[in-house]
């Protein structure tokens, strides 16, 4: 059965006490800020890692906000690979952005191999910019790199934007949710990008037109058909819960998700 995995950037408006009231950037420079101090890092990261294995979760997407290549050294490393190893939480996955520049995106590889995460998913400028270079520094890390649907509206606007070419290290990461957004049917986006499908996040949001997210079932996207979907595709891959609310604590909500997919994954 398909690892479930909890993304952290779930918490994006923990550290505002879930008051964001400016959109992503201030719960994710609130966030780095944080967990940036070393002498801190250990009790902070710990915290949430406590939380997550609580909800019942056996493995997480790290979001970069909470060890994050530019300011995450040895010491971090090592004391996040301790205290996942401890909650028994491994990293199915690094999530946010990897960079303009060749040096910013290697040090998300490097990270990825630290933390024993086998996906990139999110994105980089580089794959427009600089593409050889990124798939030649995927393989050489044993890496994989999924772009995460944001703005595009349509299977033909991802597959533009992953273009032809080095399947074995360049593909997709759905966002169930960003296709809700747009009014395009997840479903018919996951049994078209399934050849370069590399992880799910899987999303619900209340309406099309906005990015509000919400329990599952509760809002536009079909959620349990896209599980369904993703069996029937022989997926094998990861599947992340994600739902980042500005206003409320996603714990409870989180929990009934995990227990719905596995439901639905074991029927």
């Amino acid at each position: 059965m398909n690892i479930v995995s909890f993304m952290t950037a779930n918490y994006v408006a923990r550290q505002l006490n879930y008051n964001m009231t400016e959109g992503w950037m201030q719960g994710d420079e609130a966030t780095n800020a944080y967990f940036r101090p070393l002498e801190s890092y250990a009790a902070r990261f710990e915290a949430i890692l406590q939380d997550i294995a609580g909800l019942g979760f056996t493995a997480i997407d790290l979001w970069m906000a909470h060890l994050h290549y530019n300011w995450a050294t040895p010491e971090h490393i090592a004391i996040a690979r301790d205290l996942l190893a401890k909650y028994r939480l491994p990293v199915v996955s690094l999530a946010g952005g990897f960079g303009t520049s060749r040096e910013e995106f290697e040090r998300a590889c490097q990270l990825a191999v630290a933390m024993d995460a086998p996906v990139l998913g999110g994105n980089t400028a580089l794959l427009e910019s600089d593409r050889t270079y990124v798939a030649e520094t995927l393989r050489r890390y044993n890496v994989k790199f999924g772009y995460e649907n944001h703005p595009e509206k349509s299977v033909d606007d991802m597959i533009a934007k992953v273009g032809h070419g080095d399947e074995d290290v360049i593909g997709v990461c759905v966002d169930t949710g960003w296709f809700g957004t747009h009014r395009f049917d997840a479903v018919a986006a996951l049994n078209a990008l399934a050849p370069r499908l590399f992880h799910v996040h899987l999303k619900d949001v209340l309406a099309p037109g906005a990015h509000e997210t919400c329990r599952y079932g509760l809002g536009c996207v079909p959620i349990e058909a896209c599980v369904h979907t993703l069996k029937e595709l022989g997926y094998t891959g990861a599947i992340s819960i994600e739902h980042e609310p500005t206003r409320y604590n996603p714990n409870e909500d989180c929990k009934a998700n995990l227990s719905m997919v596995n439901h639905w994954l074991e029927h």
